[in-house]
């Protein structure tokens, strides 16, 4: 069994180890900017030792997962004496394994391991983890341990080239970050009328996982309702009005999406080309 260790005791690295000694992979070291971060993940594992050093993880270690900030990944895995044969791997989603270029010249065998996975706290980041799809980035030895590693922790995995890396990442801006933003956007306009974002929120939950559940069930473009999957150009004019005499603000993004939004109505083929031309001149 490897030894793991772990470099950057956050959320990330805390939620893998932790899931990764329940499995029951052999995780023996950590450290982190902060030495009680590093104790407080060493001590959720059973076995597991807080270290000053980023050396001390891989002088202890076969495989060495660096869980730090994307900006200090490269600069961390250049500091540090690798042995020959050891595994080094990050968990940024942005970044491929050529910011551990020092690592292979070293001897040792690169990889990503990234959970697309929304972590809001450690706790959270532990619940979360199983079920995620990891993106990899590995070859031979180590990316068939990645690959069992996903499955271990009973989620699914995709294998990303160098050049994939950047726009997989914006992927998840989108689907996650951004999509935070258009709640936040929902909640304002529910404030114009009185109603407070905690109320909004508990309002907007059920059509928010009822929307969830299509995109899973039925599937794009399918899944499209609203509006705009109709046809309606009188809601839309309503909408736009109100927008820009209210909530200006709000205006343009909601044009944008709204034209984002008409060749998913057009596949869902419920509408055709004429009021597909209508929708497009309201929200040009």
């Amino acid at each position: 069994m490897l030894k793991i260790g772990f470099i950057g005791a956050g959320t990330t690295g805390t939620a893998l180890a932790v899931r990764l000694s329940q499995r029951g992979y052999e995780v023996v070291a950590a450290s982190s900017r902060s030495f009680s971060s590093a104790q407080k993940l060493a001590a959720r594992i059973p076995g597991c030792n807080a270290y000053h050093t980023a050396q001390e993880v891989a002088d202890k270690t076969q495989l060495t997962f660096i869980t730090t900030p994307d900006d200090v990944i490269a600069k961390i895995a250049s500091e540090i004496k690798w042995h020959d044969g050891q595994y080094v791997v990050h968990c940024s989603g942005v970044h491929s394994i050529d910011i551990l270029k020092h690592a292979e010249t070293s001897g040792g065998h690169t990889g990503c391991f990234h959970p697309l996975q929304t972590f809001a706290s450690i706790e959270h980041a532990i619940d979360n983890l199983p079920g995620s799809t990891f993106g990899i980035e590995a070859q031979n030895g180590l990316l068939s341990i990645l690959k069992d590693m996903a499955n271990d922790l009973e989620g699914n995995w995709i294998i990303l080239k160098p050049g994939d890396k950047v726009l997989y990442h914006a992927a998840a801006v989108f689907a996650s970050n951004y999509f935070v933003t258009l709640v936040k956007l929902a909640t304002d306009l529910w404030q114009t009328f009185g109603v407070p974002q905690e109320q909004a929120i508990k309002a907007l939950a059920p059509l928010i996982k009822g929307t969830l559940h299509n995109i899973e069930t039925v599937g794009l473009p399918d899944c499209l309702t609203g509006p705009i999957a109709r046809g309606d150009s009188g809601t839309i004019k309503k909408h736009l009005d109100a927008l820009r005499t209210q909530v200006p603000a709000a205006f343009t993004i909601y044009k944008e999406l709204g034209r984002q939004t008409l060749p998913i109505a057009l596949a869902k083929g419920k509408i055709d080309t004429r009021q597909i031309s209508d929708l497009q001149a309201i929200l040009s």
